[in-house]
């Protein structure tokens, strides 16, 4: 048994971790945890404590990693919720096809991928990953049995499953729908933008005629360049290149004892990421890898924050009042001298999820990463959590680490119809502390 973690190594839960190769597994892992609560673990990619079981006790599904089937002609894949994304693209790019929805790393299972129903650079196009699954088989430990779950069967845990942060139980194995893709490099457009409001105006240009959009921003700007960054955007090319990458990968070896960012470090990193950049639009071709996943390249990054770990703040605001509402929230960062080198804003659109829980929906989606100091996250974190409050806006769960419950249950207004659905052998401290 290894003891496991959050990806933000916060708050500190360790976990112990119980492999699961076969269903017989996952049956005893149930029986043997569930008077305090476990639950499913993957790839522990999740930032806050929305992986970490309640009786720090978590079945580790990552063992459970076969494909069962597929259908080249359709791009139907079926697998087990231990496999990777990245996985799935080593057999799928060769033969055309490529996974509809990524985030932005490809190293989280399957069963992860559903259970936070995540999204990518293309939500406008193409909503979030449960807009692609057909189907999934799901153990719950009331019947000790499985129950194969879709938008025709047992419809209600379907809904439930997809973004239901793996409490509605243990998924076995999913039906996929991919993409065609004539070639698995990118062809990309980057530019530079001075201020939010620049930002704005390039996604109302761009962002409707191109597949994938996405801005890294400097969060510590001020005055007239507040919320100065990079835009990118791009679409698969059709040069008929269908290769699967492997990058050289650099790896944090240790983790030291102290955070390796700080107002130092953040202001020059940022300061040469910007200027680095074109001012004028450029157009390039590149690789699948450095587009959708910069930082797979860097093996354990999370390990630079330092033994205390860190928290990631992702907040979606809705559309209408996304422009100032952005900016108040940048302002405040900027004002606090704690800002991320890690900054993402993008667009959501307004392709509505299967998932009760799903957090896309209409609007701007801003992503931080902060190292973790009670005192100091604390105060900035409420006075952004106004601005989210005031604008109507939501909090990424699989990010969370500090949510209220009053916040929480007002922003997912279906999270009654999970607890109603959950397995009684599954609690994550997460949904612990905003529920109970």
């Amino acid at each position: 048994m290894k003891t496991r973690f959050s990806w933000g190594n916060y708050p500190k839960q360790p976990q112990t971790a119980t492999e699961c190769y076969w269903q017989s597994d996952i049956q005893a892992a149930l029986m043997r945890f569930q008077e305090n609560g476990t639950l499913a673990y993957g790839q522990g990619r999740s930032y806050g404590d929305s992986c970490l079981a309640s009786s720090n006790n978590v079945i580790y599904m990552r063992p459970f990693n076969r494909f069962i089937s597929a259908d080249w002609e359709k791009g139907i894949l079926i697998a087990q919720s231990g496999v990777t994304l990245e996985e799935i693209l080593t057999v799928a790019i060769p033969n055309g096809w490529f996974l509809p929805v990524t985030p932005g790393t490809k190293y989280v299972t399957v069963g992860g991928a559903i259970a936070n129903d995540v999204h990518g650079k293309n939500h406008h196009r193409q909503g979030t990953f449960g807009c692609h699954v057909r189907s999934f088989s799901l153990y719950r430990s009331d019947i000790s049995g499985s129950l194969k779950c879709s938008e025709y069967e047992n419809t209600d845990l379907f809904h439930a499953t997809i973004g239901g942060l793996g409490l509605t139980g243990i998924i076995e194995s999913a039906e996929i729908q991919l993409m065609p893709i004539k070639s698995s490099r990118i062809q990309s457009i980057t530019q530079r933008f001075n201020n939010i409001d620049e930002f704005f105006a390039l996604s109302a240009e761009l962002d409707e005629k191109h597949e994938f959009c996405v801005s890294w921003v400097d969060c510590v700007a001020s005055g007239t360049n507040i919320g100065c960054g990079i835009y990118m955007a791009g679409d698969f090319a059709d040069d008929g290149i269908l290769k699967v990458e492997h990058r050289p990968k650099l790896s944090v070896p240790i983790t030291p004892p102290f955070s390796l960012i700080n107002s130092l470090s953040l202001r020059a990193f940022n300061q040469l990421y910007f200027h680095k950049s074109p001012t004028s639009r450029k157009i390039s071709k590149t690789g699948y890898d450095p587009f959708f996943y910069p930082l797979d390249s860097i093996l354990h990054w999370n390990r630079i924050y330092g033994r205390k770990g860190f928290q990631q703040y992702q907040a979606l605001i809705p559309k209408d009042n996304a422009q100032d509402g952005v900016r108040e929230m940048l302002n405040i960062i900027a004002k606090s001298g704690v800002g991320s080198f890690l900054a993402v804003l993008k667009y959501c659109g307004d392709i509505a999820s299967p998932g009760l829980l799903s957090f896309p929906k209409s609007g701007v989606t801003l992503a931080l990463d902060f190292p973790q100091n009670a005192e100091r996250n604390s105060k900035l974190f409420s006075q952004l959590d106004a601005i989210v409050r005031q604008t109507g806006g939501r909090l990424y769960p699989a990010k969370d680490a500090h949510m209220s419950a009053e916040d929480f249950q007002a922003a997912y207004p279906n999270w009654q119809q999970v607890e109603n659905l959950r397995d009684p052998a599954l609690m994550s401290h997460f949904w612990k502390r905003v529920t109970q």
